[in-house]
């Protein structure tokens, strides 16, 4: 039941990751030319916010070698000035006070720094997701049957989500770190250029131990991840209602519960061991580092016995600095950790926006003949799956007929014979192999394809209800509809007087794809939300076949009346709902075999007539019991 890696990307910016890790995730990721040529063009539209944060980055990492400085002149001037007449008062509270005036700028431009960069960051990581979004809602229908849900989701959550740190960060990241770099050895030099030998000949050592620990750690964390991941799958699908249900109507809680209990004890021990992962390493590490000033001071003595003249003030503003300047280049390495990561995210993000969708609006689309609305025609139309075999039958094989405005036709035929293909075809959402799609007297390839589905109405077998009110469901199809419109949709869809006995009437929530509401209700809600779209051209796609006999009726009553005045287009299983219908053209293996009314495919005693004595025969023992 568990689905491997259920949301699961990568861990968010800024954590430790196994190198290891993302190499093989760079080598599976799509080839994209000239990615981060892109990816910088997605700054392109906060330049000026990006040009102050810069700047700003700039005038912070200058400032933070300053106090370093200053120190040098607090105890050279301030408290032990030459001479040996004790501290110059005067002298120290100038300095301390300019110290102080630079922490306090350098801590507001930092604040200022922050709002632009999580600004941008935040920006263009938004603009990337609805980017992504609204390119995905473009594409046709049949990349979404071939495409898992998780993995759509995926893009848009983990992918996008994975790149905000660098989004965020990087720029003003690599250029922090770079200049605040740059002027710590140039503040190191000026106080002595002898220790700052002796610092960087230590600085190796130092940042390949930081980098030994965080790999040990990332090997951790990357387990963890995917136990995380392994958790929200199992609440993904046990909490879910079909879960849910699934679980109780099987009696399996306990097992479930002891699926997720097991996941969770795995999560404790991985956060464990990553908590005490490396220990030794930095208990080395903090070794080193409180080494380092203990090397300078020796230095520092050996230097000043030797006639260099070294201050106590140098020696101690070097050592402040000398601290400073280990984090930016540890920061610059975990900086391109991060940027190696985040390349295989980019790539998986661009490999979805270069995707082109199979059914593209027509350049230049032709007006609706509103004198012809309601007429449907198929002239010669032959489909297939765009992911069907090349010498595989193709689902529809020279299909044609015609529809007058007002008129019922039905179509009908064995389990996969194409019926439902049919209806997908006029409102556009597949593309015809051959052949034409004629709606209102024009292609459907020539027309404005906002006009035609305005003027198409689809009720589904299955019909999908948000996890919302009633109102709110209805207003997907016409979002200023007056309650006074969704009422009297309501009525004609047979649902009025059900809803008005719910104590929150059309306030009630459906739950979760209509969970709270029974089949029946569900398919008239579907179709009052049809009636308030009110198309000219109704496509009903066996819109009855999952219900009872007894919702059927309603259903159905509601179905005739929204029927009325309309061109309708049922596909049907059950021939009892369509005997009545202007035309039943009967499909089999693509092909339309039989075409009439029902007395005439009666008299005929074909595939019709043989399939309504099939069903006949097997009502009449549900009938008897």
């Amino acid at each position: 039941m568990t689905m491997r890696g259920a949301g699961g990307g990568p861990p968010a910016g800024g954590r430790m990751r196994d190198e290891s890790v993302i190499r093989a995730a760079n080598e599976q990721a799509p080839k994209i030319d000239g990615l981060w040529q892109r990816v910088l063009h997605l700054f392109s539209p906060y330049r000026g916010k990006i040009a102050i944060a810069l700047v700003l980055v700039l005038i912070t990492a200058a400032i933070s070698v300053l106090p370093p400085l200053l120190t040098e002149q607090a105890f050279d001037v301030g408290l032990f000035p030459p001479g040996g007449t004790g501290p110059n008062i005067g002298e120290l509270w100038k300095i301390v006070g300019l110290m102080a005036v630079l922490w306090v700028a350098s801590s507001a431009l930092g604040v200022v720094q922050t709002y632009f960069t999580a600004s941008v960051g935040n920006s263009v990581m938004g603009d990337l997701r609805v980017r992504l979004f609204d390119h995905l809602q473009r594409m046709e229908l049949a990349f979404f049957t071939r495409t898992k849900t998780g993995v759509i989701q995926s893009r848009l959550q983990n992918d996008v989500g994975g790149v905000a740190s660098t989004l965020q960060s990087m720029i003003t990241s690599v250029v922090g770190n770079i200049v605040t770099v740059l002027a710590a050895v140039v503040a190191m030099a000026l106080l002595s250029w002898q220790l700052t030998i002796i610092a960087f000949v230590l600085m190796p050592a130092l940042v390949w131990a930081q980098r030994r620990v965080g790999q040990v750690r990332a090997r951790i964390a990357t387990k963890t991840q995917e136990s995380l991941s392994e958790m929200t799958a199992i609440t993904q699908e046990s909490l879910s209602v079909s879960g849910i249900l699934l679980a109780k109507s099987f009696g399996r809680e306990e097992a479930e519960g002891q699926r997720y209990r097991s996941e969770n004890d795995r999560q404790i021990g991985l956060q464990v061991k990553q908590t005490m992962s490396g220990q030794t390493f930095f208990a080395f590490v903090s070794i080193v580092f409180s080494l380092v000033p203990a090397a300078v001071y020796i230095v520092g003595a050996y230097l000043i016995t030797g006639g260099v003249d070294l201050t106590a003030g140098a020696i101690v503003a070097f050592t402040t600095v000398q601290t400073r300047l280990t984090m930016p280049l540890i920061g610059l390495m975990r900086i391109g950790l991060e940027v190696q990561t985040s390349k295989a995210l980019f790539a998986r993000i661009f490999e979805y926006l270069d995707l082109r969708p199979a059914i593209t609006p027509s350049p230049a689309p032709i007006a609706l003949d509103e004198s012809r609305l309601g007429e449907v025609e198929f002239e010669h139309v032959s489909f297939r799956y765009p992911d069907a075999e090349v010498d595989s039958a193709p689902t529809l094989d020279d299909v044609s007929f015609t529809v007058r405005p007002g008129e019922f036709v039905a179509f009908v035929g064995p389990s996969g014979a194409g019926k439902t293909t049919i209806g997908y075809l006029v409102p556009r959402l597949y593309e015809v192999s051959s052949g034409a799609v004629r709606f209102a007297g024009a292609d459907v390839r020539d027309l404005d394809h906002d006009a035609l589905i305005a003027n198409t109405g689809i009720v589904s077998q299955e019909s999908y209800l948000f996890h919302a009110s009633i109102a709110e469901n209805l207003r997907f199809a016409k979002p200023d509809a007056t309650q006074a419109e969704i009422e009297e949709a309501c009525r004609q869809a047979n649902i009025h007087e059900t809803i008005s006995k719910f104590p929150d009437g059309y306030e009630t929530l459906v739950g979760e794809r209509g969970y709270r509401l029974s089949g029946g209700e569900k398919q008239r809600v579907a179709i009052a939300r049809v009636l308030l779209k009110d198309p000219a051209v109704l496509v009903l796609d066996e819109a009855t076949s999952a219900l009872d006999t007894r919702s059927e009726r309603f259903v159905q009553r509601a179905l005739d009346e929204a029927s009325r005045g309309r061109t309708v287009l049922a596909i049907a299983h059950r021939l009892s709902t369509v005997k009545d219908a202007d035309l039943i053209c009967v499909i089999d293996e693509g092909r339309i075999v039989e075409r009439g009314n029902h007395a005439e495919l009666m008299a005929r005693g074909g595939l019709y007539a043989a399939l309504h004595e099939e069903q006949r025969t097997d009502v009449q023992p549900e009938l008897e019991t």
